[in-house]
């Protein structure tokens, strides 16, 4: 069953829960003058996905398509979006067009760099690249900025159907996927790197109230915490480990 919420004024949160693995896939929808989709969902989702976009708008008017980084979850179905929406175009980094996305889709992508603002009518969307941060060398977020609300991917991975919206602790939820990695179907799920906390604490820095995740509940609250307790337990966990 897929399921929607409105997580912040004209966001939505489309969810898919997979009994098999115990996880969401979920993807998110603004409703604007330039509609914008983020995620797109694995291509066998699509029908789903498509469908649960048709309660909100017509599929066809989607405008922009992202995600943040090359991978079947986050971008597997964007053809398939790029056919039934004629004026929608993908929105990557720069590397991400040059090493994956222009070779994969049917259209060119726009390539936005980094704090670049994409205007989709009454909001805007900043885009931060963040390189590793969830994982992937072409990674980048999108940041909206009126109402602070933060597509932060695979950061604060939940497993479980869990409740769409939560003000509880998301870091030990996602803890038990980092610190149990060797029993996850994801091993080695989030590296750390030289760059992890100086992109995380920049993320912290636009003090997002919202966090919309891509496997698990969004979190409604004080997002500048929530990312610096991320960025501690990651070290603790990831680092520090041996």
């Amino acid at each position: 069953m897929t399921n929607i919420t409105e997580i912040a004024p004209d966001i939505y949160r489309i969810s898919t829960y997979d009994s098999k693995i115990d996880m969401q896939f979920i993807q998110f929808l603004v409703k604007d003058e330039e509609p914008l989709l983020f995620h797109t969902g694995l291509k066998g989702m699509f029908p789903l996905v498509r469908d649960a976009v048709a309660n909100i708008i017509n599929p066809s008017e989607i405008r922009w398509i992202s995600f943040s980084h090359f991978e079947a979850d986050e971008c597997g179905s964007l053809n398939e979006w790029l056919a039934i929406a004629p004026n929608a175009q993908t929105v990557c980094s720069p590397l991400a067009a040059f090493v994956s996305v222009d070779d994969f889709a049917i259209r060119p992508s726009k390539i936005m760099q980094q704090a670049e603002v994409l205007n989709t009518g009454k909001y805007s969307f900043q885009f931060h690249h963040t390189p590793q941060v969830p994982h992937g060398w072409d990674a980048g977020l999108f940041f909206e900025t009126t109402h602070k609300t933060l597509f932060c991917s695979d950061l604060f991975h939940q497993f479980g159907d869990v409740e769409p919206t939560t003000e509880s602790d998301v870091i030990e939820r996602f803890r038990e996927t980092i610190v149990n990695y060797e029993a996850s179907p994801f091993p080695n799920y989030i590296p750390y790197t030289t760059h992890t906390d100086r992109i995380l604490q920049e993320l912290a820095a636009l003090q997002p109230r919202t966090l919309a995740t891509m496997h698990g509940s969004t979190f409604v609250g004080n997002g500048e915490r929530a990312l610096q307790d991320l960025a501690v337990m990651l070290r603790q966990v990831l680092l520090l480990k041996e």
